[in-house]
């Protein structure tokens, strides 16, 4: 099975755990089914994200099952991070809505990725909250479409409440597998149970199709020749979604009912919903607290007394004490919110912020055993790293150094330089000093011989 996870988003409703580069798909706060014990031999607790579990559900059902993101540049690094190197990455040069971004992977698929003309794939978000049942029902949806049953094969949710927040898709009738009959647009309360008491289905953005139906389709539209001529005339693409420009103009398509569990985490009030426990990080509650989650990223602990019905976030980015109801209504105010990013993951590791000052800031960078920064330089600071765990070696205008434990190593302005962490992995607190300190102020070169 192909399947392809559509990954976009800042995912600014989970503030202040997700950021402009952090989504809310990377935000690990569910519990891993398997734990592993430590030094001393008891168990400890770990977290995955959305996009971890997903996958993880993925190659439950299906382990040979080939799975690319489509994503943005800005989330390439944290996937790597999370899902090693073996998931497939189509990335858009910049955000184009969901026909040129689906088009784009299709042409991935077929002209990078060998996949042939003939061969159908699933598309569907990449942060949908389910269980297993739900990646069997994506399997089925693409043996319909592998089997020719309709030009475009749709999952239709059964759905729980009259929902104003989804489309909804009409079957010609209530069998399993239907023809569609129509589609409807995000409606009142009241219109919404009309359509469910017709038989109407959530439309849950899950759709299969083989690569040939929708490059066709492509072609119709863009004038393009392969994979590296769409990208190059990327940008210029019209903005347009995937049900405008492909499921309006089709007459022959199927829907796949799914009444599983499917819940869709956008808030803070349906995220707590689906947490496994009540807090993640040092979190205390006294007995008079009720129906409150919280989630601690900070390195204090926190302390709750007499609360009910709220929702508490804290991380380097900020702190968000919320009635969950409310919680809903978040995103205007965390957009009038300017600030530094805090925290983020790469494919080498992470970085936190400590501390920003006028010319400087304080930087704890972790890197995984074996990996290692791009070999780079800064026109508008020195950099000053100490070692505080781990070993490895710098890069540094070439010259290869040994680091361990407390030594220090400084980089002037124009200097090239690297670190590569050792088995154990490394951690460093790197000073960055100047009186214009931007992530942009970053030159790659390739690594010396």
């Amino acid at each position: 099975m192909n399947i392809v996870l559509l990954s976009g988003g800042s995912g600014k409703r989970l503030w202040p755990l997700s950021n402009d580069i952090r989504s809310k798909q990377f935000i690990k706060i569910f519990k891993r089914p398997e734990t592993e014990a430590d030094a001393e031999g008891e168990h400890k607790t770990h977290y995955e994200s959305m996009v971890q579990r997903v996958y993880r559900q993925i190659k439950t059902v299906d382990k040979d099952a080939e799975v690319t993101i489509a994503t943005s540049k800005s989330q390439v690094s944290t996937i790597r991070n999370q899902l090693g190197n073996s998931v497939g990455i189509s990335v858009e040069p910049c955000r184009r809505d969901t026909f040129p971004a689906i088009v784009l992977v299709t042409a991935y698929l077929h002209y990078i990725r060998g996949v042939s003309l003939d061969e159908a794939v699933v598309v569907c978000p990449v942060d949908p909250y389910v269980n297993d049942d739900y990646f069997e029902a994506l399997k089925r949806l693409w043996e319909l479409a592998q089997s020719g049953t309709a030009n475009l094969v749709l999952m239709g949710i059964d759905p729980t409440y009259p929902s104003e927040k989804y489309g909804y898709i009409i079957p010609k009738d209530k069998q399993q597998v239907s023809k569609v009959d129509t589609f409807k647009e995000k409606p009142d309360a009241e219109t919404a149970q009309k359509y469910i008491d017709a038989g109407g289905l959530w439309n849950g953005g899950v759709f299969a199709y083989k690569l040939r139906y929708v490059l066709d389709r492509a072609h119709q539209l863009i004038d393009f020749t392969n994979y590296a001529d769409l990208l190059n005339k990327y940008e210029g693409l019209k903005k347009i979604s995937f049900d405008y420009a492909v499921v309006e103009h089709e007459n022959d398509i199927a829907v796949l009912r799914f009444a599983g569990e499917w819940k869709d985490l956008g808030t803070w009030n349906t995220l707590t919903e689906a947490m496994e426990e009540k807090a993640v990080g040092d979190v205390r509650f006294n007995d008079t607290c009720s129906n409150v989650h919280a989630i601690n990223e900070l390195g204090v602990p926190i302390l709750l007394m007499g609360l009910k019905d709220v929702v508490v976030s804290a991380s380097p980015e900020g702190i968000l004490v919320s009635d969950k109801e409310q919680s809903s209504y978040i995103k205007p105010y965390v957009d009038a919110i300017k600030k530094q990013v805090m925290f983020a993951e790469k494919s080498w590791g992470s970085y936190r912020v400590i501390d920003i000052e006028e010319n400087s800031m304080t930087v704890k960078v972790t890197l995984k055993p074996g990996h290692r920064m791009n070999y780079h330089s800064h026109e508008k600071r020195d950099e000053v790293w100490t070692v505080i765990s781990g070993t490895g070696k710098t890069i540094v205008d070439g010259m290869v150094q040994p680091v361990k434990q407390g030594d220090v190593v400084t980089m002037a302005i124009g200097c090239k330089h690297t670190v590569i962490a050792g088995k154990q992995g490394l951690q460093l607190i790197e000073v960055q000093l100047g009186k214009d300190i931007t992530v942009s102020d970053k030159k790659k070169f390739e690594m010396p011989q």
